[in-house]
């Protein structure tokens, strides 16, 4: 024997406990757990000549026992499987469910496969669980902007993506484009910290011809607080068919050009900070 119990009289005293358990209601699965007997033929042996638990008896359990095992069976499920999980004889499942076709057997490189599929399903999950902490995490340790934190990073924002004078082309105005919304309610709340009249700005939408235009549109006024109406004619660009493009999708909402109107001199001074900040970071005093 491979359970343990190796003489007769150790048998002899598993068949009693299980006996012991029919007797008291258990069902095979019940027995084989409280046993810890997991060989579907011995636990047959120990019960051997002991009738079902009364319940299993009734006419409704049996109807209930019966779809449920032609439930199972239509699952894939083998008949040790069946019989463990609702604790009724082998031959009854047989008798109930010989009238379906019998499972597929797979390949079994194809099982390899879904399992390894199934673990990778949930190494995405616990890595997916593992960013959202680290992000959560990251934020709640920024906690509440001052002005001075809002400042600084409407100048770094700025200098990174919005319009810039070149030598060659003088363009001393403000101009910000940017598809990312949250960029662009930082970028507003700087502007009104500046002092920016709401008056001043003008926006529009500049999306591909191949995205919801309509839809972008609501999307970036609300994300302003304007009517749609109030927004300037939106630049369609055309796709490139050699192009593969990946910014597509219900998400894609183009971008939106921000400008402040008679912003040269707001400009000089955003290149004077800027010239600040890169001063005040590389100075060794």
């Amino acid at each position: 024997m491979t359970h343990g119990f190796g003489e007769r009289a150790d048998l002899d005293t598993l068949r009693e406990r299980a006996v012991a358990l029919r007797r008291a209601g258990h069902s095979l699965r019940r027995i084989r757990d409280e046993l810890k007997v997991f060989n579907n033929d011995l636990l047959n042996q120990l019960v051997r000549g002991e009738p079902p638990p009364e319940p299993t008896k009734h006419p409704r359990a049996r109807d209930d026992l019966r779809a449920k095992a032609r439930e199972l069976r239509l699952q894939g499920w083998t008949y040790d499987r069946i019989q463990l999980e609702l604790g009724c004889s082998k031959s009854s499942v047989s008798l109930w469910v010989r009238d379906l076709p019998r499972p597929e057997r797979r390949d079994p490189t194809e099982q390899a496969k879904l399992a390894a599929a199934k673990r990778w399903e949930h190494e995405l999950a616990a890595r997916d669980e593992k960013r959202r902490r680290t992000k959560a995490a990251a934020a709640a340790e920024i906690g509440a902007l001052s002005e001075r934190d809002l400042f600084l990073t409407g100048v770094a924002l700025y200098w990174a993506e919005g319009g810039k004078d070149k030598p060659y082309a003088r363009r001393e105005n403000v101009e910000f484009v940017n598809s990312d919304s949250g960029v662009i309610r930082i970028f507003l709340a700087w502007l009104d910290l500046l002092g920016v009249e709401r008056e001043r700005l003008r926006c529009r939408v500049m999306i591909h011809a191949t995205g919801d235009i309509a839809g972008a549109e609501r999307h970036w006024a609300d994300i302003v607080g304007l009517d749609v109406s109030m927004l300037q004619r939106t630049t369609i660009k055309r796709h490139n068919p050699k192009t593969v493009r990946k910014n597509v999708g219900d998400n894609y909402r183009g971008c939106l050009v921000v400008k402040v109107l008679r912003g040269a001199e707001l400009y000089r001074r955003i290149e004077g900070w800027w010239c600040g900040i890169v001063g005040a970071a590389t100075s060794t005093d």
